[in-house]
């Protein structure tokens, strides 16, 4: 009988380590959103848990045009889904459909310190870029980011370089939490992807790639038609050098290595090998075609998705009612906990 019951555990399935995941609807993706973050959306959905959100609550923390945001955030949703987010693999929903978002945001900004909210490194960034609108959520929001991960009792979370101080944020409100109530959120861990691109300005290779360039040649949207991205690969900065190998002081040449490594699966190594002898003009062609193929499939979908607001809408819905039911358990206990009438 004891045999049979050891058996039995060592053959039960183990549950899936739970990740969470939200992306704000601020306009139109780029080359790097993708390579960076939702490439590796689709390929953590069959190995995880995965609860993804469009993060527009977040987004007004800035202020916004309600139409364009509204637009924007079906927009998004259309495009991971193009791009291989797939509702009946992972939960995805946009952020505003769930209120316990806001509600367990406002219990756990009890539970945060001022100083840690006013060394955010984002809140003087946005600060600085929108002095006439410094407004209370703007500074607050970390309170936010925190509830959205810890209402689904996330155990990891992927981070870029940029995300990581709110995770530590995050995981100090957790446990601060837990100390004084007791076992209540799961402290959650970061999930560093080790194939993500880090994709930058195709004119400053120094810095990101960002949509909020004023000059349109540095960055590449997802949504870009193939003539156009040809051309602004064909107007990357590269050097005076004229060999494509991956060195340091070759910012231009190694990011469009690391565009095209992405986009191919080659190695350093064999993109050397591949173009020794050969005019950056080669490189940069050969970049932007590797490019168009493997955005021109997420194109023609979106397009055949963003007409359909209805079935859009129905697959958020759905997404909504069950991201709902899991945070619905949380948000109650927390309640319980703190005294709360529910």
């Amino acid at each position: 009988m004891e045999n049979n019951t050891t058996v039995a555990e060592k053959t039960a399935p183990e549950r899936k380590k739970r990740i969470f995941s939200a992306i704000q609807p601020s306009g139109q993706m780029t080359l790097g959103n993708y390579l960076g973050a939702i490439r590796n959306w689709v390929t953590l959905q069959d190995e995880f848990d995965c609860i993804y959100a469009t993060a527009n609550l977040h987004a007004i923390t800035v202020r916004q045009d309600p139409k364009k945001l509204k637009e924007n955030t079906t927009n998004l949703f259309a495009l991971l889904i193009a791009a291989g987010v797939d509702p009946e693999k992972c939960i995805f929903f946009h952020q505003s459909q769930v209120s316990a978002h806001a509600e367990l945001s406002w219990v756990l900004s009890t539970y945060t310190q001022f100083g840690e909210l006013s060394r955010m490194t984002q809140f003087k960034d946005k600060s600085a870029k929108h002095a006439d609108n410094i407004n209370a959520g703007l500074f607050t929001y970390p309170a936010l980011m925190a509830a959205d991960i810890l209402l689904y009792q996330a155990d990891m979370v992927p981070v870029g370089a940029d995300q990581k101080q709110h995770l530590e944020l995050t995981r100090n409100v957790a446990e601060r939490f837990n100390g004084i109530y007791g076992n209540t959120f799961v402290v959650p861990e970061p999930y560093i992807t080790k194939t993500a691109a880090r994709v930058m300005s195709l004119l400053d290779p120094s810095k990101k790639m960002s949509k909020s360039d004023p000059n349109t040649k540095s960055f590449i949207l997802m949504v870009d038609e193939p003539a156009t991205i040809m051309k602004k690969f064909r107007s990357a900065v590269t050097d005076s050098e004229a060999s494509v190998r991956y060195a340091e002081g070759k910012d231009g040449i190694n990011n469009l290595m690391e565009i095209y490594a992405a986009c191919t699966g080659k190695t350093f190594e064999q993109i050397e090998d591949e173009f020794r002898g050969k005019g950056y003009g080669d490189f940069k062609t050969a970049v932007g075609e590797a490019v168009v193929a493997q955005l021109e499939p997420i194109q023609i979908r979106y397009k055949e998705l963003i007409k359909d607001r209805k079935y859009l809408d129905e697959l958020s819905r759905k997404g909504a009612e069950n991201a709902a039911r899991i945070a619905k358990r949380t948000i109650d206990k927390v309640y319980k906990k703190v005294g709360l009438v529910r």
